[in-house]
């Protein structure tokens, strides 16, 4: 692992699950300590955590979002006291339901200044999105992994999209290494 591979930092991580049961969100934020319920402004119940810190979207559909932890165990901790939490107000929850990881969000640096002129005409307008007036980062999206990385002239970036942990890290060597071929990275 480079250097900057080891400067790579969760920031989110974003996991999905189903009840595989409809519930009565009304009643659920009655019953559910933390919570928030505004059907007319978001159709789901959002319930905090703090330890892990940490909410869950609660569809009437059964389907449950996690967002907020730092790691793929601190998102199986929270959906796991979400299901006890529901089965304790009588709600049928299986033992382990499955959970999907939907997005890592992971930060980093590049450890160099970055001229984001060059790096867009360098990789390529198909993959980039430069628009300097707009947004001070060049968007580059990458085929493998199937991530998106934002780059910043601080040499710091942030990759967003991964579903695993390591994808982060392969999309900051796939970074690197055309960087360094183009004379980008010195």
């Amino acid at each position: 692992m480079s250097v900057t591979a080891e400067s790579i930092q969760v920031e989110n991580v974003v996991a999905s699950s189903d009840i595989g049961q409809e519930l009565d969100l009304e009643t659920l934020s009655e019953d559910l300590g933390a919570t928030d319920y505004d059907p007319d402004n978001f159709p789901g119940l959002v319930y905090r955590m703090h330890d892990p810190k940490a909410a869950a979207l609660i569809f009437r559909s059964g389907k449950v979002v996690c967002t907020g932890p730092k790691s793929v165990d601190d998102v199986t901790t929270a959906l796991e006291y979400v299901f006890d939490e529901l089965r304790e107000l009588g709600v049928d929850v299986a033992t382990s339901p499955d959970i999907e990881i939907q997005n890592i969000v992971s930060s980093g640096d590049l450890d160099h200044t970055l001229n984001l002129n060059a790096i867009a005409i360098g990789l390529g307008l198909e993959h980039i999105e430069y628009e300097p007036e707009q947004f001070p980062g060049l968007v580059y999206r990458l085929d493998d992994p199937d991530v998106v990385a934002l780059l910043f002239g601080s040499g710091k970036l942030v990759i967003t999209g991964g579903k695993q942990l390591d994808d982060a890290e392969q999309a900051l060597t796939v970074i690197e290494n055309r960087l360094t071929d183009l004379g980008l990275l010195e």
